[in-house]
């Protein structure tokens, strides 16, 4: 039979043996002032350093610390998702080890839980150590996805967040394999609030999510809560026709009624070039959701658990129906 644990700390890892250390004893010092039990569940995603043996080594010597290694690196939202599968706890905190989140912000927002909100995000207000680019990228993206979709995403939100257990239960109901853990949230519905901190710098190694998996976490976040791409491509291409036509009017009318007729055909190849251009943009937008639908027809499990450390494979809470 499972320990019953009030709090369960579900911390992805990537590569951070740098910081790992440090990681454990800000979650253990902040855990052990609120007077539960608690469970500090870290889910490694593949790390080629020395993170899993620096956290198989502290599982060893705190009860408390369970280690989930999966088969290869299955990415970031997998990650969460795994260890909201096997955390146990009657709350559930999502957290990532850098650091750049404050531990000590979870004793706010189990103070909120407390008052019988069932998801309690962080909300950042600003954000040290980042590039002017990378600041403005995810001030736009927040504001796109908040236009695109019919569900109320917070923005300047990450996967920093307080979750009740029936949330979780909700989550791993859902099996979407391009998953954009922080819309889903929003999706499941329940009492929702946040609370507002300063999102510091890493506290040690290199940010996780360069350009590219940004991008890709920005196109997951769209395509999976919007067709409102398809929709506008639909009325933008039906716009530029309307356009063509009229162009290729006015160039008849020219030919036929006046003597300023067309001398090249420059102005035909740019037209033509833009309409190529514009297709092959809604086909690749196409192929985005089409390739998306291919994932999801697979029936491939989300992740693939190598081992388990402070606990076993069989303690899974919900076993994900695909």
């Amino acid at each position: 039979m499972t320990e019953y644990v009030r709090y369960s700390v579900v911390i992805p890892v990537f590569n951070e043996e740098a910081v790992i250390q440090e990681t454990y004893q800000r979650l253990k010092q902040v855990m052990n002032r609120t007077d539960s039990s608690y469970e500090l569940l870290f889910v490694n995603d593949g790390s080629r350093d020395h993170t899993a043996a620096i956290l198989q080594g502290i599982s060893e010597t705190d009860e408390r610390v369970k280690l989930i290694n999966f088969s290869r690196n299955f990415g970031h939202q997998i990650a969460i998702t795994a260890g909201m599968d096997y955390a146990n706890g009657d709350a559930v905190v999502v957290i990532d080890a850098d650091l750049q989140d404050p531990p000590e912000l979870i004793l706010e927002m189990i103070a909120k839980w407390k008052e019988g909100y069932d998801v309690v995000y962080a909300k950042r207000t600003k954000r040290k150590g980042e590039t002017f680019f990378k600041k403005q990228t995810a001030h736009l993206f927040y504001r796109i996805l908040q236009a695109s979709t019919d569900i109320a995403i917070p923005v300047d939100t990450g996967d920093f967040r307080l979750m009740d257990r029936k949330v979780c239960d909700e989550m791993s109901r859902l099996t979407e394999k391009n998953r954009f853990v922080r819309g889903l949230v929003s999706w499941v519905g329940f009492r929702q609030t946040a609370v507002e901190y300063v999102r510091d710098e890493r506290a040690a190694g290199e940010t996780k999510y360069p350009l590219k998996k940004m991008l890709k976490l920005s196109m997951d976040g769209i395509t999976s809560f919007s067709i409102k791409p398809l929709k506008l491509a639909t009325y933008l291409g039906g716009m530029l026709s309307i356009s063509g036509l009229a162009y290729l009017v006015v160039i008849i009318y020219l030919k036929l009624f006046t003597e300023n007729a067309v001398a090249g055909w420059n102005g035909i190849a740019i037209m033509q070039l833009f309409f190529s251009g514009f297709i092959l943009i809604i086909l690749g937008l196409v192929g985005e959701y089409i390739g998306r639908i291919y994932d999801e027809s697979k029936g491939r499990p989300l992740y693939i658990v190598r081992d388990c450390y402070g606990m076993k494979k069989k303690e899974r809470r919900i076993k994900r129906i695909v």
